[in-house]
């Protein structure tokens, strides 16, 4: 298409439907990525259209930028510090190669770490911290804890004893669309169904909780369709979400202390295989794929840095 022509009307209308859906997301949240454009996390944005529309039409742009999803990329386990895991995440759902392709991750950490919700300040996690983790200046890796905010939202998150994963849906699969709280129960419905396969007594929290607190502690108590263990009550999986332009970004974290003997390899292959099945694609295993090291370092740097840490 010729710089000065007009563009086909389904692209305007593609284009204006989208930017209002981003918009809106923009004055929910009122926060800023990484990158400094405006976007929101973990937003309830009810859909501004139907997924029919995301279908190939006889527009050829159209055609050739709407790519249905029909692989959900199974990504190697990586062991990383808080910063570089977060920052690698981000860049799963700002710069993956295969944009039309679902990818999700398993990984672990380098030492004992603490994640936090973008939207939560400094002044709170310090005061919340475990009285072994506050008591070391700065949290830094001398110390031996490690301690990063999140690209997603969401409360304070103790990883010293959990299961970490990161799941990027596209913005062509008709999840991104729907409510942030139906994305949140599927994914976690197929958690709950991996963890049920190995005898292990879980299902959703089907209430919500009564006060309308901000984002707190994770693991303090059970949010509506977090997973639970139903012999102790115990909220044992929970997740934080970011929607952008690109996809819809869902970092996921398991309390191995609240559940019963696992096989935990296992257990990573039922669960990508009923996140597979929960957005009707294929599982296929692939290698990690090849960012840019530049920006990788970059984004390192930047959430490692005071400013990073202390900006809400």
């Amino acid at each position: 298409m010729a710089f000065g022509a007009a563009a086909p009307a389904c692209l305007v209308e593609t284009w204006r439907r989208r930017v209002g859906t981003d918009r809106r997301a923009v004055r929910s949240a009122g926060q800023q990525d990484p990158y400094g454009a405006p976007s929101g996390h973990a937003l309830p944005i009810e859909p501004t259209h139907t997924p029919e529309l995301r279908l190939p039409s006889l527009c050829g742009f159209c055609e050739s930028s709407v790519s249905p999803v029909s692989q959900l990329h199974i990504l190697p386990v990586r062991t990383a510090g808080a910063a570089e895991n977060m920052a690698l995440d981000f860049l799963l759902l700002q710069r993956y190669p295969h944009p039309a392709a679902a990818r999700f991750r398993h990984y672990e950490w380098r030492t004992q770490a603490f994640t936090f919700g973008l939207s939560q300040t400094m002044d709170y996690i310090r005061a919340n911290l475990p009285a072994e983790a506050s008591a070391k200046e700065g949290l830094s890796h001398s110390s031996g804890f490690d301690l990063c905010r999140r690209p997603t939202g969401g409360g304070l998150v103790d990883h010293r004893n959990d299961w970490t994963y990161g799941l990027v849906i596209p913005r062509s699969h008709g999840l991104f669309d729907a409510p942030a709280t139906q994305a949140y129960r599927d994914v976690h419905a197929a958690l709950a169904a991996a963890m049920q396969a190995l005898g292990q007594p879980v299902a959703l929290q089907d209430k919500r909780h009564p006060t309308e607190e901000g984002p707190t502690i994770c693991f303090e108590r059970p949010e509506l369709h977090d997973v639970i263990n139903t012999a102790t009550g115990l909220k044992i999986a929970g997740a934080a979400m970011k929607r952008n332009k690109h996809g819809l970004l869902l970092q996921g974290s398991i309390e191995k202390s609240r559940v019963g003997a696992v096989n935990w390899d296992e257990f990573h292959e039922r669960f990508a295989a009923e996140i597979a099945r929960t957005l009707g694609v294929e599982a296929v295993p692939t290698p990690w794929p090849e960012l840019n090291e530049s920006e990788v370092e970059g984004l390192i740097e930047q959430y490692s840095s005071p400013e990073w840490m202390e900006n809400r």
